[in-house]
């Protein structure tokens, strides 16, 4: 089971965490045959679950953290559980996507996958997802760079690893799909982008531990190269998209096969 790195600030990572954008969705979309069912595992706030019930009849959005939850947006297509990645409480291939926003790495690989599994449709489809580190200009990148890097090299649970790799090396045991490239664009202050770092797991660890925010004395380095107003922040997205076993029907991109994937 997931650890709850989340509970104690779910406001601000509802107010500070940025939205994804939406052609990912449109795309994810485009990828399955029908578009009855989607679960968003791990989906935090809602973040991802309200755009996919823009896409979607119905979305199950679960979370481990019930204050995160609570802190989401209502939606009457969107029916938020508190439920661990392991155990949806959903039906056996009932789904016709599985979404994990944000929340792959922090997982249960094996337990998760098998749920996943589970509860996906013959030929439905698996999409996991994270933003790496954000960019804005080389000058304020490299101070961000020390910050992540340095300050709170020693602070950040093992599981980010999986992040710094941009999911690369990350177990992912579906047939897969080349997905396109995807990025988030924001126009944030300064003060906009200390708030999300103080969502920030690392953050708010070295800020217990030490009883100190790390973001002022970076604020203050930032000042003068970020100057007035708002920059535009870019997170590339890091994308695994895979296909569950089973007969496929027709997508609007043309028909498939049956996908045999072994044992």
């Amino acid at each position: 089971m997931a650890a709850d790195h989340f509970s104690g600030h779910a406001a601000d990572y509802a107010k500070f965490r940025p939205d994804y954008p939406p052609a990912l969705f449109d795309w994810l979309a485009a990828q399955t045959a029908q578009h009855d069912l989607a679960w968003d595992c791990g989906c935090g706030n809602g973040q991802a679950s309200l755009p996919l019930a823009a896409r979607f009849g119905r979305v199950v959005a679960t979370d481990l953290a019930a204050r995160q939850i609570e802190a989401a947006p209502a939606h009457p297509r969107v029916e938020y559980r508190v439920a661990a990645a392991e155990a949806s409480g959903l039906a056996d291939a009932c789904c016709d996507l599985v979404t994990v926003a944000q929340a792959l790495h922090w997982f249960d690989f094996d337990r998760f996958y098998a749920e996943a599994r589970r509860v996906l449709k013959p030929g439905g489809v698996l999409a996991a997802w994270t933003y790496q580190l954000l960019r804005a200009e080389p000058g304020i990148d490299a101070v961000f760079a020390d910050y992540y890097g340095r300050v709170l090299a020693s602070w950040w649970p093992a599981e980010r690893k999986w992040v710094d790799e941009g999911y690369r090396t990350l177990p992912f045991p579906f047939a897969e799909i080349t997905a396109p490239a995807f990025e988030i664009r924001l126009q944030w202050t300064l003060e906009d982008l200390l708030a999300y770092l103080r969502t920030w797991t690392a953050t708010r660890y070295l800020s217990q531990a030490e009883s100190r925010d790390p973001t002022l004395p970076l604020g203050e380095v930032l000042r003068p190269l970020w100057g007035e107003g708002a920059r535009e922040i870019v997170w590339p997205i890091a994308l695994r998209v895979g296909r569950a076993c089973g007969a496929v029907a027709e997508l609007d991109c043309g028909a498939v096969a049956e996908l045999d994937c072994g044992p």
